[in-house]
């Protein structure tokens, strides 16, 4: 279980983060001893940490140099103060990322997986992913269901591995295209529509017809069962 350390006065948004995390088996914490933050860091010595920049005491920016000293874990900032000089600002200190705030805790965890597997580049070849008896394959890059297989592209198997693993749910179209950029694929809002055109043919072709449902206005699912 990775563990991700949270270094966010705001306790609402901390809290927030906190259980959204767990809800991802990520064993998350924060701290409200804002003094003793390089010593909660070696203690955990957690897989990514995630930071704001106003802090009491001193702020994010000083954090982030300060870890740097000792380990290039990832880091990502998480701010309001988001302008392009603050972003700057925390990428030359050592940040790998920026979430400004308010942010869609759908999309931030996108963001947070897709620097994992950068980082720690995760094998997740030998699971498949399973909903209502279709197989999606990571390692063949393909999808079984009863007798027939279907091919796909790497893109197509990033977009339904999002949606099977957020299946009781619909996924936003931003947080698809977020998980999609650790490819660093060009993706945005037409592109993305042309790929589930393209998929849900492909289902068809296969007798999956419905399967990718759509949420007007924000995003796509999964069918759901009887």
């Amino acid at each position: 279980m990775q563990k991700i350390m949270i270094i966010e006065d705001d306790l609402t948004i901390a809290k927030s983060l906190q259980e959204e995390l767990t809800k991802w088996s990520y064993q998350a914490f924060y701290t409200t001893d804002f003094n003793q933050i390089m010593e909660l860091f070696t203690e955990q010595a957690p897989q990514l940490v995630l930071i704001d920049i106003k802090l009491p005491y001193f702020n994010g920016y000083y954090w982030c140099t300060e870890i740097r000293k000792v380990s290039q874990v990832p880091i990502i900032f998480i701010s309001s103060q988001n302008e392009r000089m603050d972003i700057v600002m925390a990428i030359q200190m050592g940040a790998d990322d920026f979430i400004s705030k308010p942010f869609d805790l759908t999309i931030a965890i996108a963001k947070i997986q897709a620097l994992l597997r950068r980082t720690y580049d995760f094998n997740e070849s030998d699971s498949f992913l399973n909903h209502q008896g279709v197989y999606l394959k990571a390692n063949e890059l393909s999808l079984q269901f009863e007798e027939k297989e279907m091919a796909l592209t790497k893109t197509e198997m990033k977009i339904l591995e999002q949606l099977f693993l957020h299946k009781s749910e619909f996924v936003s179209r931003e947080a698809i295209m977020v998980s999609l950029w650790e490819n660093e694929a060009f993706i945005d809002d037409n592109t993305l529509a042309v790929n589930i055109a393209r998929l849900r043919k492909k289902l068809a072709e296969i007798g999956l017809e419905n399967f990718i449902i759509t949420k007007k206005g924000y995003g796509y699912g999964l069918m759901k069962g009887e």
